[in-house]
């Protein structure tokens, strides 16, 4: 083969962008120094969204030392022994143990494991009905996750699962089909209503510039006012109802429970739709030039790729993989109805998923499956304990907070920087020490 034929790959050391070609010819490193350099944001997100999984679980582990010290200075035993600290200090400790230990042991009981349940059915009911926490948050973490790989910053979630899970519901009631059929076309409705409304964002990002942070966060606002309107009329409104409220799904539109378990077959289609993104991301020519665009839109698009049409794209997958959230919450979960309050913020809880995942859609499904424990097992604390359950969105608000910056992280834990050797101490330092 002659060397006219080859494409000469650009060094990742070069570019940040994996496996890009150059044009035959053009020798190696000249789309970088074409390029103009990487914007903040963009580095900014490219940095926050490949950290390593150290820095993750060290993140969630302050998390839940603070949110242990906020359990302990609002217990009102903790309080009453802190009074006479000084003369008993092992009450006040005892007290701690027992607040501290009482909450997280009722969370994990009531989001993992009741190790008091008779049978192992039962132990696992817990975990079964977290994973129907998760399965939104999975599917929608996914999609702001191919976003954020792709350099975009989807804030959209709620819109686009308020028009999904609206279409979703709407061919679920109003469409009477055979069963299985009605199924499948009410949940292929969801991703299409997901798809279609993030793709807006995509056109006018690629074709005006329009911010998709901006676009997304205003689509946000008339797809719930959208919804509200349409859930007065007879479009969405049950027949004869005067609450704005739809009516119940069809029993042949409803995600039916995996063996009669506390969990429908939408948490197999959120597994699904991992699979599906990591072989996007990883192995297919889409994912390849999505992750390019993500790395150096500017080497990307000197290399060939068209960066408009990948930003498109690019929204609409994010807007189709939230979509599946948006037809979850109607056909499995509000089934008797639904109003414009079912999307259940998990919109903004899937881009704290995608964050904790590091976009990474194996990293997306277990951070997905935490916070559905926090949230099974905040109910459980609050009753057993009368912890207020405002205590895990602390938690949950925390992470973010870390994940968000790593270089805290790392000066709390002592951690050299990421290619920076840590640096030996000196014999005097060590005797000083």
């Amino acid at each position: 083969m002659s060397g006219t034929d080859e494409q000469t790959p650009i060094p990742v050391a070069e570019t940040g962008t994996e496996g890009l070609t150059l044009e035959p010819g053009q020798a190696p490193g000249a789309a970088v120094a074409a390029a103009p350099r990487e914007p903040g944001a963009q580095r900014f997100l490219r940095e926050l969204v490949t950290g390593n999984l150290l820095l993750s679980v060290l993140a969630v582990l302050v998390s839940l030392v603070v949110g242990a010290v906020l359990i302990a200075v609002t217990n009102a035993q903790v309080l009453a022994a802190s009074g006479y600290f000084f003369s008993r200090p092992a009450d006040t400790l005892v007290a701690i143990a027992q607040a501290v230990g009482g909450a997280y042991g009722s969370l994990f009981q009531g989001g993992v494991l009741d190790l008091t349940a008779s049978d192992p059915l039962s132990a696992l009911r817990p975990l079964l009905g977290s994973l129907g926490f998760a399965t939104p948050l999975i599917a929608a973490g996914l999609g702001i996750a191919v976003g954020f790989r792709t350099g975009l910053f989807n804030i959209g979630g709620q819109g686009q699962i308020l028009i999904g899970g609206a279409v979703a519901g709407w061919i679920g009631f109003a469409l009477p089909l055979p069963a299985g059929l009605h199924l499948i076309a009410a949940v292929l409705g969801g991703l299409l209503g997901g798809a279609v409304w993030a793709g807006i964002v995509g056109v006018l990002k690629a074709r005006t510039g329009a911010h998709e942070v901006i676009v997304t966060i205003m689509l946000n606002y008339v797809a719930f006012y959208l919804l509200d309107y349409l859930l007065h009329t007879p479009v969405l409104q049950a027949p004869g109802s005067s609450n704005p409220k739809s009516a119940a799904e069809l029993p042949t539109a409803v995600l039916p429970s995996l063996f009669g378990l506390p969990v429908n077959i939408g948490f197999l289609l959120a597994v699904v739709a991992v699979l599906a993104s990591a072989w996007l991301l990883s192995r297919s020519s889409l994912g390849f030039k999505l992750r390019a665009v993500g790395e150096n839109p500017a080497a990307a698009r000197t290399a060939g790729i068209d960066v408009r049409r990948m930003t498109i794209v690019a929204m609409v997958v994010s807007g189709l993989l939230v979509g599946l959230a948006g037809a979850y919450q109607v056909l499995g979960q509000s089934t008797g109805g639904f109003g414009n309050d079912f999307d259940a913020s998990i919109g903004f809880n899937a881009i704290t998923v995608a964050l904790l995942g590091r976009s990474r859609p194996w990293g997306v499904f277990w951070a997905g499956i935490l916070f559905g424990v926090f949230q099974n097992g905040g109910y459980t604390m609050q009753a057993a304990n009368g912890i207020d359950i405002n205590i895990v969105s602390v938690v949950q608000s925390l992470i973010v907070l870390f994940i968000a910056a790593p270089p805290l992280v790392r000066t709390i834990f002592r951690l050299p920087a990421p290619g920076r050797p840590r640096r030996r101490r000196s014999k005097n330092e060590v005797r000083s020490a």
